[in-house]
């Protein structure tokens, strides 16, 4: 026989918190973190639209709410997200093309399939999507490097301290032909990836603090309205003008993709930093 825990991080991959709140009513309040870590995307930008990070939030509806016919013609291009999903599944790229074609595609750039401009583009989409909850969010046009798309991924935890700080930036480089960045080609340091894209070094730490900055103000907007939290990670694209966007929030980060980095040097600090949270927790 053990003792309870005097701080618990939950790793129970969860939307609700009935579970944690009966461990909270043993060891008491304020000692489980990240309680909620399954977020709901439609919950997570509305949050983050009515703060001041709403410059960096894309346009987002729900599915069951809009015509993404009429939101075609506004954007050009959108993109369709479930409500509850991760690891980039079921995420659809939907382009308007010169000749009123709709090109609908699933994790790379070819269409899966093509819905004509005389065809009901929303009774597809409601076929396709089975009544479940999704989003829609404005497309960015994002820069590429050597033709790939890529997106920046921050790490944002707390240390010892209980203070929110970034552990770690990367890249994460698609496939050829892909959009979906979780079906990555490569990873990297996010610096070796920008050290490409901005000649002046100045225009590249600018960058990266804006991303810190960002990422730590997203993770205490989440933590004010969701409960404890110890880490998240922020997902990021530049689109064709070098402007920031928020695309995407995680509540449980997935540690696994680190391994495909070479010479990576926060693998240590990654996992220890929510076992120092959880000592401060304890002691507080």
């Amino acid at each position: 026989m053990f003792p309870f825990p005097h701080a618990v991080y939950n790793h129970y991959y969860n939307k609700k918190a009935i579970t944690i709140q009966r461990l909270n009513n043993i060891i008491g309040q304020d000692k489980c973190f990240n309680r909620i870590n399954w977020f709901n995307k439609w919950e997570v930008y509305t949050l983050l639209k009515q703060s001041n990070l709403k410059r960096y939030i894309p346009d987002t509806f729900l599915f069951n709410e809009v015509n993404v016919t009429k939101l075609l013609k506004k954007y050009r291009l959108v993109y369709i997200k479930p409500a509850y999903g991760n690891k980039g599944k079921s995420v659809y790229r939907v382009e308007l093309k010169e000749n009123g074609d709709t090109y609908i595609s699933l994790h790379s750039l070819p269409p899966r399939f093509i819905c004509r401009k005389n065809e009901d583009l929303q009774k597809r989409l409601d076929e396709l999507l089975n009544e479940k909850i999704f989003i829609v969010q404005k497309g960015i046009q994002s820069n590429q490097i050597n033709h790939q798309y890529y997106d920046i991924r921050v790490l944002v935890q707390k240390d010892i301290r209980g203070k929110w700080t970034p552990s770690t930036t990367i890249c994460r480089v698609a496939n050829k032909h892909y959009f979906n960045t979780s079906v990555y080609e490569s990873i990297y340091d996010a610096e070796k990836i920008l050290d490409q894209i901005f000649p002046l070094k100045k225009m590249k730490e600018n960058i990266l603090q804006s991303i810190n900055r960002i990422s730590i103000n997203a993770a205490q907007v989440l933590e004010t309205h969701m409960g404890l939290l110890g880490e998240i990670s922020v997902d990021f694209v530049l689109d064709e003008e070098m402007k920031l966007w928020i695309i995407e929030l995680n509540g449980s980060p997935q540690k696994s993709i680190y391994k495909d980095i070479k010479n990576f040097k926060h693998k240590q600090l990654i996992y220890s930093r929510p076992m120092e949270y959880a000592y401060y927790l304890s002691t507080h």
